[in-house]
């Protein structure tokens, strides 16, 4: 079962901020257990203030590296590190890389080609190749905690999208449209979940950064498709409008 998937979340902690970990962690919670979590950095330089208020918290284990040479990420090369020996000595169902670095986008095709997931996660600011090279990316500004009157919630996703946005996300609208054709039985009609396995066989799409929790939502928002829902309103089929 996929709640029983064994996660290993390794984190940047010189290229993302500490303030979307709690929503990090709550997402992968829907695909299994994050088991091993390994946050990587100098821990005696200021910048981890932030991040060492979240180890305790959340279970997560410091990693600790020097910088020795001016100019060189140490950390880098400890992540990379670690997850080749995680890959080879212990059994891991998928792995969750939380950085912004583009240099981690050999890690994740190395990865990949062993047949195990990886989700990933970093700022708006991500280069393009990381993030396409994830199973599933998701940018962290979409999963940061916010103050609501003294207490600490979860905003996920700044803002959702609305119909008309979506609909003139060009990109968005021809994958959603590719996917339900391909997904498509003989009658016209593609099951939901169908369509959500072709999107992330193909791309790293997910729907949080766009706003909504699930694809199934974002769907019925954007209005490109007609809906039937079956087996007591527990499944949806869909069906492009144009057909």
């Amino acid at each position: 079962m996929a709640q029983d998937n064994k996660i290993a979340l390794l984190i940047d902690c010189d290229n993302v901020s500490h303030k979307s970990i709690e929503g990090v962690i709550d997402e992968l919670s829907k695909y299994g257990k994050v088991n091993i979590r390994h946050a990587y950095g100098n821990w005696k330089s200021d910048n981890m203030k932030g991040w060492e208020e979240k180890l305790h918290p959340h279970a997560i284990k410091p990693i600790q590296q020097f910088a020795y040479t001016t100019g060189k990420n140490a950390t880098d090369a400890a992540m990379i590190i670690d997850a080749m020996d995680l890959l080879y000595t212990q059994k891991i169902d998928a792995f969750a890389l939380m950085t912004s670095d583009s240099d981690f986008t050999p890690l994740v095709m190395r990865i990949l080609s062993n047949g195990i997931t990886v989700y990933g996660f970093g700022e708006k600011k991500t280069p393009s190749p990381f993030v396409k090279a994830c199973s599933q990316f998701i940018y962290t500004e979409n999963l940061e905690a916010v103050e609501d009157e003294g207490v600490k919630v979860l905003e996920k996703g700044n803002s959702k999208k609305s119909r008309n946005e979506l609909r003139m996300d060009t990109g968005l609208v021809k994958l959603l449209r590719t996917a339900v054709e391909q997904s498509a039985g003989e009658d016209g009609w593609s099951h939901l979940g169908r369509v959500g396995q072709y999107i992330s066989n193909n791309t790293s799409f997910s729907p949080v950064n766009y706003g909504y929790k699930k694809l199934g939502d974002l769907i019925r928002v954007c209005d490109l498709f007609e809906i039937q829902m079956k087996n007591d309103n527990s499944v949806m089929y869909i069906r492009d409008v144009k057909k």
